[in-house]
């Protein structure tokens, strides 16, 4: 067979060799076209991207535009979820950024908050396999686990009752480290000793709760228990006890007053809480005085008190309530009850402990980032009737104007058109707006800008409790709805709040943009997105939010809500109201 002679290529074998290059990635070009076009791939691609440029804190500039856009309603995709690690995400109690601080006075355990540049702007998403919580009142003796699945408590307190994993369910018996055979026994012996029943007591602290048995099983005695304890090595504990229907809140008592205002609770407890008492010259035995009611009790089961080599820890427990005047009313075991004087207390007197009483500059409500004062409140430094016997027992009390109203003028009068507004409003939210008060679906509920609590007075027949927030910078009538017998705390909202993600049912707000605005101006100090997304943080999936304000304030809302997955209405606001204001009712979707 003859041979075909072709001629020879004029092309040297470096130029096929760049030719055969630019080939591949013309083609290479063509098929990654065709797979971001035309493949999931490509919305994968640009979603992580968006998810980059909202997780992005490298640039505030970049933050503020994109803040911007949203609030404009220019940002047409949703905000994207945070990472998967981040399910139970708390930043002003971060272990990472805290762990680096002091540790004296449990310093680093207290709220140290990140700047808005340095949070991520993005929406905290679910644990995988969550499910919507078991109602109240079934949820008090268990939850799912899937909704967080953390077994170290149950591991580790499980024989004493706290907590137990059953099925799909964590199970709470009741139990406590000082109670491991139930709270409810425990109760009864303190009955013995203290009015647990009939009204007189009503509010109650109890510090380093664990799960919140102990609170969780006065509230059938009427008393309405703020029970807290710090992120600590038993995970989650706040979050159990506040996916159990219970009133908590992530709390150190540490280097700074606690968030709540002068002789607040009726009651005090502290069940193996651990606090040393009379350390650093007595402040947290102090502190805990600046919060009982005069007339209150104060109950501490577990060490020190006649505890095994802690002899001179119980002594000096003992000459500091001496020293305050507060009556012994029984030691019990390991459990000793005080009942705190009426009237100021017997100081200046001498003592061990140096203590004397404070000046007449001190306000002991102020109670915001304020650093723990070695001096004792004067019960007279408060205006007004508070002690035990002198207000109204419980119900009364709700709706009896206190005299601690006057903080304000004409305070009485305040009070009263207040209380009657919000039974109004009330009424017209559960008949007129689909925001499912009154229904199973609601428990804990959250008043993010409460005044005189009117919203929680109305919803006292219903089957919740509600967290009533005082805006640090605005007047301090916290101690009204204490004396109402409710419960709430002090907290400025461009900071995020002390709870963990999805533990609160319906959020309600009026004049929300009043609370990022300085008082008696109209410059922000921070922004309405960043705000919703901590809304967002805090609020269950399928749970209700409820914000009242302008027209124009509405709309930015709105446009704000769909940002964060909302779906929402605009209302208008009941018939009987003055003024021009609109309500929206949104509904956080389970994604």
């Amino acid at each position: 067979m003859g041979h075909l002679n072709l001629p020879a290529s004029k092309r040297n074998p470096r130029q096929w060799k760049l030719l055969d290059i630019i080939s591949a990635i013309f083609f290479g070009l063509v098929l990654l076209f065709f797979l971001l076009v035309f493949t999931p791939l490509g919305d994968s691609l640009a979603a992580s991207g968006r998810q980059a440029l909202l997780l992005s804190t490298s640039d505030p500039r970049q933050r503020h535009r994109l803040v911007a856009l949203v609030e404009l309603g220019h940002h047409h995709q949703p905000i994207e979820a945070c990472p998967a690690d981040s399910v139970d995400h708390m930043p002003c109690e971060d272990p990472r950024r805290n762990s680096q601080l002091s540790r004296e006075m449990n310093f680093y355990r207290e709220r140290h908050c990140p700047l808005p540049d340095e949070t991520p702007l993005c929406l905290i998403p679910p644990p995988l396999g969550y499910k919507i919580p078991v109602q109240w009142p079934e949820s008090l003796h268990k939850i799912w686990h899937s909704n967080m699945p953390h077994n170290k408590i149950a591991d580790r307190k499980g024989h004493q009752g706290w907590m137990k994993e059953q099925g799909p369910y964590f199970i709470f018996p009741g139990g406590g480290t000082m109670f491991p055979d139930g709270a409810a026994p425990y109760i009864e012996k303190l009955g013995q000793y203290i009015p647990i029943s009939g009204g007189t007591l009503r509010t109650a602290l109890d510090l380093g709760c664990g799960v919140a048995s102990f609170g969780g099983s006065l509230l059938s005695e009427g008393i309405l228990t703020l029970s807290f304890a710090p992120r600590d090595s038993h995970k989650a504990q706040i979050q159990f006890a506040l996916e159990r229907g219970i009133p908590a809140f992530v709390l150190m008592l540490g280097t700074r007053r606690l968030p709540f205002p002068a002789f607040a609770f009726d009651f005090i407890h502290c069940s193996r809480c651990l606090i040393p008492f009379t350390a650093y010259n007595a402040t947290y035995f102090i502190e805990v005085d600046r919060l009982l009611r005069p007339g209150g009790y104060l109950v501490i089961s577990g060490p020190p008190v006649q505890w095994p080599k802690q002899d001179k820890e119980w002594a000096d427990l003992q000459a500091v309530a001496r020293a305050l005047c507060y009556e012994l009313i029984a030691v019990d075991g390991n459990t000793v009850i005080w009942k705190k004087p009426d009237g100021d207390s017997c100081l200046p007197n001498q003592n061990e402990f140096g203590l004397e009483l404070c000046n007449e500059s001190n306000d002991p409500s102020n109670a915001w980032y304020f650093k723990l004062k070695r001096c004792v409140t004067k019960t007279s430094s408060v205006n007004g009737e508070y002690a035990i016997g002198t207000i109204p027992k419980w119900p009364d009390r709700l709706i009896r104007a206190p005299s601690r109203a006057l903080v304000l003028k004409n305070g009485i009068d305040l009070f009263e058109a207040d209380t009657r507004r919000w039974a109004r409003r009330v009424a017209y939210y559960k008949n007129t707006l689909n925001d499912k008060l009154g229904s199973p679906a609601i428990r804990n509920v959250m008043d993010m800008n409460a005044f005189f609590g009117g919203f929680a007075a109305a919803l006292a027949s219903d089957p919740v409790w509600v967290m009533n927030v005082i805006p640090a910078r605005k007047p301090l009538t916290l101690g009204v709805i204490y004396d109402r017998g409710l419960i709430g705390v002090y907290h400025d909202w461009c900071e995020p709040f002390s709870t963990y993600p999805r533990t609160y049912d319906l959020i309600h707000v009026a004049g929300i943009e009043s609370l990022i605005k300085l008082p008696g101006s109209r410059k922000s100090r921070c922004n309405l997105v960043d705000l919703m997304v901590e809304i967002d943080r805090m609020l269950r999936p399928e749970g209700t939010v409820v914000i009242r304000d302008s027209p124009e304030v509405i709309d930015k809302v709105a446009r704000i809500a769909h940002a964060v997955r909302w779906t929402a209405t605009i209302n208008d606001k009941e018939p009987e109201s003055q003024g021009r204001e609109k309500i929206l009712v949104a509904t956080k979707i389970f994604w």
